[in-house]
């Protein structure tokens, strides 16, 4: 049985895995709506990220499987990286909500406030 629960804990980190890598990209494509680039240098971004990704998810491989690639861990980071997606997707979507309601509430306010005057 402790195979099995070792299995598991090697999926669970496959996971782990796939969700910081998708969190990773997701910060650079905020700091790309931050600070605008050109092609080159996006070009040049991606190739150094995915380089970290292979780097790092070569590390956790070696690290988790004794360096053996697995189909269950390969599954795990792509299902880490899809949970990351639709967590991420949730959060904007509350992110606009609050930001919406804050705006509605912040010019119902001010439209108070002109007609008291």
């Amino acid at each position: 049985m402790t195979g099995i629960r070792e299995e598991f804990m090697v999926f669970l980190a496959a996971v782990l895995s796939g969700g910081i890598i998708r969190l990773v990209y997701r910060c650079i494509s905020c700091f790309r709506q931050i600070v605008r680039h050109n092609l080159t240098v996006i070009g040049i971004e991606d190739l150094i990220f995915w380089m970290g990704t292979a780097v790092y998810v070569f590390v956790q491989i070696y690290h988790t499987s004794d360096g053996s690639v697995r189909w269950h861990f390969i599954l795990g980071v792509v299902v880490g990286a899809l949970f990351m997606t639709g967590f991420l997707k949730q959060e904007e979507k509350l992110y606009k909500k609050i930001y919406t309601y804050r705006e509605r509430i912040c010019s119902k306010r001010l439209d108070s406030g002109r007609k008291k005057r």
